[in-house]
């Protein structure tokens, strides 16, 4: 049973958040953090209340029965009543026991996607840009925004990288099990010999920070600007708007052409480049945690073979909880990713409850 006075501590937490956002200024970056997390503890909060009040039921029939004086015709109606009561109390408790578990701190934010070309020529481009696709149709499903930031098209088609924001209630929390290599098993149309091939694509999914979470100062970066090309190095400008951003103590490096204003590109490469420092920043303080679960879900590492799109037999196959499903044209069109991602969001879950069993014990 989950204490009481941890129900109490949510339901006081969430009255001092509302006390704070009406002292805090509206504007400001603190205000927004407040405001996510008062949002995040409301369904929690009313949560909370249901179980108290079926706590209280359950505990008013015990008493019934318990009572040699009480009435007999009562304490048989409590009797009768008492077993559904206990079997929906425990319904509840394990529901707000998985609303407990530890959150990701980034779980509401927004994500940064970035999806490239991997092994396998021209049909790894072509994979990659059906994958932007498929994420960009899965946002719309879901009435996220879907903002792309830079799209490297090959010249045979397809996409070197892709880059977008993409903006709405819990995005990272969903999204965030899409990094790694996601690899396709398909016949290419310029094959004539029906041989299938198979190539691959990376994606990586990064909070989307906020310039309170990451310290940058001028010195740190190098900024250069230049001539944006087009595939194949032909001229798609004629001004110095292209920019190139590098972080110099660890190296990173964000460029950002898209634009025809060098002060657009410059903005959109300093979001990718504080995710990209955030998301560094939080690997090394949650090692520990990654390390626990990467035979679960998986570490998010781009390195990492996580899923195989087989054209053939219309099935793809997520290879860190074996779940494969015949539906590949579904999740390629968006919304059918949902079953997918449910499943490694229960996964997880299952992961950190047994990891709390473990330590009670």
């Amino acid at each position: 049973m989950i204490p009481e006075e941890k129900l109490e501590a949510i339901v006081s937490r969430h009255q001092q958040l509302e006390e704070q956002m009406a002292t805090v200024d509206g504007g400001s970056d603190k205000f927004v953090a407040i405001s996510r997390e008062y949002a995040e503890l409301t369904p929690v909060v009313a949560a909370v209340k249901e179980l108290q009040g079926q706590i209280h039921e359950v505990q008013d029939l015990a008493d019934l029965i318990a009572d040699p004086d009480g009435d007999a015709e009562m304490r048989e109606m409590a009797t009768e009543e008492f077993g559904d009561a206990n079997v929906k109390l425990e319904a509840m408790e394990h529901a707000m026991t998985l609303q407990l578990l530890p959150k990701d701190a980034a779980d509401s934010r927004n994500a940064i996607l970035e999806v490239r070309a991997g092994t396998g020529g021209e049909e790894a481009g072509l994979f990659a840009a059906e994958l932007f696709r498929m994420y960009q149709r899965y946002a719309e499903s879901r009435k996220w925004k879907f903002e792309p930031l830079t799209f490297a098209e090959k010249e045979q088609g397809g996409i070197k990288e892709a880059q977008a924001l993409i903006s709405g209630p819990g995005v990272f929390a969903r999204m965030k099990f899409e990094s790694g290599v996601h690899r396709v098993q398909r016949v290419p149309e310029t094959e004539s010999s029906g041989r299938i091939h198979t190539s691959a694509a990376t994606v990586a999914v990064l909070p989307e920070a906020m310039e309170v979470d990451v310290q940058i100062e001028d010195k740190d970066l190098r900024i250069d600007v230049y001539r944006a090309s087009g595939p194949g190095g032909q001229s798609v400008n004629t001004t110095d708007s292209a920019v190139r951003i590098t972080h110099l103590e660890t190296g990173i490096v964000v460029t950002q052409q898209d634009e025809k204003s060098q002060h657009k590109n410059r903005a959109k490469a300093m979001k990718v480049l504080l995710a990209r420092l955030y998301e560094r920043q939080r690997a090394e303080a949650d090692a520990e945690r990654a390390a626990a679960r990467k035979g679960q879900v998986g570490s998010g590492d781009r390195s990492e073979r996580v899923r195989t799109y087989n054209f053939p037999q219309g099935r793809v196959t997520d290879h860190r909880i074996g779940l494969t499903v015949h539906k590949l044209s579904q999740i390629l069109e968006g919304p059918g990713l949902d079953e997918l991602i449910d499943a490694l969001t229960e996964d997880d879950q299952a992961s950190q409850l047994a990891a709390l069993d473990g330590e009670s014990k």
